[in-house]
């Protein structure tokens, strides 16, 4: 008697590999969104060590950075205020956003009147938008 030998047809390798791309196509979009709200929430977390940082260098220093210092003078000492200045704050890696783009600082703040302004331009980098791509603000 002969044996029959036993192996998967081509048939039933279709039907998996089908199922495998319905599961890719609806199941990986899903888990890529969760990434984008994530990067939103380190982006926060982020500028709230920069408040920290500036809240610091304003004790040590009497003032905010100014518009044309930015946050550059939480890394190295202002000229005006180097006696003073007891830092560095922050890490220069500790200034981009999740997206590798630098934090843009708004000494006189629009949105936060009285104070100052950190933005993210979200996962876009341009101003405006929906989901990741719109703007983060500190509150």
């Amino acid at each position: 008697m002969k044996r029959r030998q036993r192996g998967f047809t081509i048939i039933e390798l279709l039907a998996v590999a089908m199922i495998i791309a319905l599961l890719a196509v609806f199941v990986v979009p899903r888990a890529f969104r969760g990434l984008g709200k994530a990067k939103h929430d380190i982006a926060k977390g982020k500028m709230a060590i920069i408040e920290q940082a500036l809240a610091q260098f304003q004790y040590d220093c009497g003032r905010l950075p100014t518009a044309s210092e930015g946050l550059e003078a939480l890394v190295a000492a202002p000229r005006d205020v180097e006696e003073k200045w007891n830092g560095p704050y922050l890490k220069r890696s500790e200034l981009l956003d999740p997206w590798n783009r630098p934090y843009e600082y708004i000494e006189q703040g629009m949105i936060n009147v009285g104070s100052f302004d950190l933005i993210s331009l979200g996962a876009d980098g341009l101003e405006g938008g929906e989901g990741e791509n719109a703007d983060i603000v500190n509150d």
